[in-house]
């Protein structure tokens, strides 16, 4: 079972044990040549003490004497139990149960891994796969996972907004090292502002999160881990360019300061001035931008007391500029001379967690998560303006034990979350205070064998939602080997942020509306939604070559929701749900290793969105039906000895046609037809690695320059009344071409 199951950070128990034991488990392939054996489970036998292979095939455990029998298992693979007397370094051989003689093979390396054992369905998507595309920050380093659909919100700021399950991503709970960090204010951009640089790896779950990380989760969770000081390169270099004026640097510089104590200093900065217009609407194809991100990073490792700290410093300036070519705006700032806009972000942060393990009995853990944030935004659209000031506090403290013995465990804790906005938008001002505390406890059942349950349940008391439960149930049978059926359901309460989430509605002419006055948030209720998933995973050996198939089925119903009304084309109404809101997600997935050092992985996803407006029961635009996907990536061989090798990877993306909401009161010539047409978009990247130090990447988004016709409606007259930014179902500006390095001294 994965980390996050044993531990409250994820972070293995060896790191807070007075002793430990390290080793690797591999696997033999044809030839007898053996490969790294990724989400192998390690645990000392009758006790609670355990570990996930990573993604090397690598684990590390505390060690007493008291430990003897250390049991290595793995779906499809016999079951071993070693008698250890000593701290000592273990390789361990698994062999595949049923015929030994048949060929087995694994990939050298896992890019992507699904455990077998997890109770809930999580996808782990490590620094490997983030390098296949032009990672820059987090909200573009899902172009190659079929399970997160990208997209851009509107035509003009360059955003990208991200889609689980058919809904976006305020629905989504998405975390830092798992304390919550893009919400509130830093919605609609925040994605932008973790640089890609900064991710070991991205934890997606699909479905009903954990209550530990509180209410909100409603369609999943995203979970990016950052680098550690003491595990990252001392000094890592990124350089990047592309074709439309981009260009990125990013820096690491990591340093031991003594034996307990190591840090890291982490600099992102980016800017594009160049001005494009390709298509001739006057418009910038991509925006002007500047960008300077820091971090510092501090990491405090107590092995004979048991404790582990992580501190976070970060800053951030993020200033945006995009519309009309003749804009300047130290002249047309919130005129009618030439429609422009500008966001211009600035935010600080602090984090901090501690873990502690007691020694003398190690499962027994508590975890101590801290985070304050400040986030200002001055930003207008044309003639709109939008300010918003979020000032936020999250903290929770979370306990770990087992009931008995190590198959049964339980979290409880505490959490508290304040959170302080002032916004100015529509012409008025909004302020308001949203205090929460609330109480969690969590119980895990594992036989590490054919059933795992975690159900959970907590109860929060909140100044605007009242008190409330949120219930989360998650369970997970194996019935043969490499097979694992999945079943979840939960309760998700948020509340809504109508412009900080939506703020593509400035970049338009429409008239911003407002109804159900009688609420506590914006006059409007909370959102409430259940979620029901079914999922099943099964491996299998095809011609000697190893693959595995996952089909899993969500759907989400919603009590309540803010419906954001664009059915009419000269306004954007807010109201409370009146009837069915609900979204149903299907979608088949087949990895399979093709031949030596060659992964082929596709996809067909199935989307069913459907809300109550006031004109009917309609289909939610933009979003296709049908979505098909394919990645194949391959690397050449790499000799005893040698470091050099080459890696390609490409991407394609189809989707089928997707719904515009009406413009049928509109002039004729602003008028769309009901559905836009089918978008197939190429993503290519060609990587040379030259040394462990040294390596160069050379990649093209959209290389078949597909491109959306005239993607800003009434760019002709952007302050008349047909002005529409929004109307974005697939590539604005063509091909892109990038480049870059990478440099690192371990």
């Amino acid at each position: 079972m994965k980390k996050i199951l044993f531990f409250i950070f994820l972070l293995p128990t060896s790191a807070f044990s007075q002793e430990k034991i390290e080793g690797i488990v591999t696997e033999k392939t044809d030839g007898n040549k053996t490969f790294p054996l990724a989400g192998a489970n390690v645990f000392w036998l009758d006790t609670s003490i355990g570990a996930v292979t990573d993604i090397d095939g690598k684990f590390s455990l505390p060690y007493q004497s008291s430990y003897i029998k250390l049991v290595i298992s793995f779906v499809g693979f016999k079951t071993d139990t070693l008698t250890i007397t000593k701290p000592r370094f273990i390789k361990h051989l698994l062999e595949a149960t049923g015929d030994l003689d048949q060929i087995v093979l694994t990939a050298r390396k896992q890019a992507t891994s699904r455990s077998y054992m997890s109770a809930q369905n999580i996808m782990t998507v490590s620094s490997d796969e983030l390098l296949k595309a032009a990672c820059c920050n987090l909200s573009e380093s899902f172009e190659t996972n079929p399970s997160i659909d990208v997209n851009f919100s509107d035509a003009v700021t360059g955003t990208r907004q991200i889609k689980m399950l058919g809904l976006t991503s305020k629905y989504i709970l998405i975390t830092t090292e798992n304390i919550p960090s893009i919400r509130g204010a830093s919605q609609a951009y925040g994605l932008s502002f973790i640089p890609g640089t900064w991710v070991e790896s991205i934890q997606i779950t699909k479905g009903a999160g954990s209550v530990v990380n509180g209410f909100e989760s409603i369609a999943g969770q995203i979970n990016a881990e950052l680098y550690k000081p003491t595990t990252d390169a001392r000094l890592f270099v990124n350089l990047y360019g592309s074709v439309n004026g981009r260009l990125e640097l990013n820096t690491h510089l990591n340093t031991r300061v003594s034996d307990k104590w190591s840090t890291g200093l982490y600099i992102h900065g980016n800017i594009r001035d160049q001005k494009f217009d390709n298509n001739d609407d006057t418009f910038l194809d991509v925006p002007l931008k500047k960008q300077i991100n820091v971090m510092n990073r501090w990491q405090y490792t107590n092995l004979e007391k048991g404790f582990l700290s992580f501190i976070n410093v970060r800053y951030l300036k993020d200033v945006n500029q995009s519309g009309q070519l003749n804009f300047d705006p130290d002249t047309d700032r919130l005129t009618m001379n030439a429609w422009g806009s500008e966001i211009n972000t600035e935010r600080f942060e602090i984090s901090a967690k501690t873990g502690y393990v007691n020694p003398e009995i190690p499962w027994q853990s508590l975890g101590v998560q801290f985070a304050y944030s400040n986030h200002k935004q001055d930003s207008y659209f044309g003639l709109n303006q939008y300010v918003i000031n979020h000032n936020s506090v999250y903290s929770n403290v979370i306990y770990n034990s087992i009931i008995s013995d190590s198959r049964h465990k339980i979290k409880t804790g505490l959490g508290f979350t304040y959170d302080n906005y002032d916004e100015f938008a529509i012409g008025a001002d909004f302020e308001r205070t949203e205090r929460s505390a609330g109480a969690f406890v969590e119980y895990a059942y594992d036989n590490l064998d054919k059933f795992t349950l975690t159900a959970g349940l907590r109860f929060d008391t909140h100044n605007l939602l009242g008190e409330f439960m949120t219930p989360r149930l998650h369970a997970r049978y194996t019935p043969w080997e490499k097979s694992a059926f999945r079943a979840s359901i939960g309760r998700g309460k948020r509340s809504a942020n109508i412009f900080a989430e939506n703020q593509s509605v400035f970049a338009t002419s429409r008239t911003i509306n407002i109804f159900n006055v009688n609420g506590n948030i914006y006059g409007l209720d909370p959102e409430i939604a259940w979620n029901y998933g079914l999922s099943y995973l099964q491996g299998f050996n095809l011609f000697g070559r190893k693959g595995d198939v996952i089909v899993d089925f969500y759907r989400t119903d919603f009590q309540n929701q803010v419906v954001i009304d664009w059915e009419n084309p000269q306004e954007v109404n807010f109201y409370n749900l009146d009837g069915d809101s609900f979204a149903n997600s299907f979608q088949l997935e087949l990895n399979y290793n093709v031949f030596d050092n060659f992964d082929f992985r596709t996809a067909y996803k199935y989307y069913d969105v459907q809300t109550q407006y006031q004109s009917g029961r309609l289909t939610k635009p933009l979003i296709p039906a049908h979505r098909f996907f394919a990645n194949a990536s391959y690397e050449t061989r790499v000799d005893e000895g040698e470091a050099s090798q080459w890696k390609f990877d490409l991407t394609y993306n189809w989707l089928s046609e997707q719904r515009f909401s009406s413009t049928a009161s509109n002039p004729i010539a602003y008028r769309l037809p009901e559905k836009s047409p089918t978008v197939g978009t190429l993503n290519v990247q060609v990587t040379k690695v030259f040394s462990p130090k040294f390596e160069v990447y050379l990649g093209g988004e959209n290389v078949t320059n597909v491109r959306q016709n005239n993607p800003i409606l009434g760019a002709d007259d952007p302050f008349g009344s047909n002005f529409d930014t929004t109307f974005v179902y697939g590539p604005i500006f063509g091909s892109m071409y990038y480049a870059g390095l990478r440099f690192k001294i371990k």
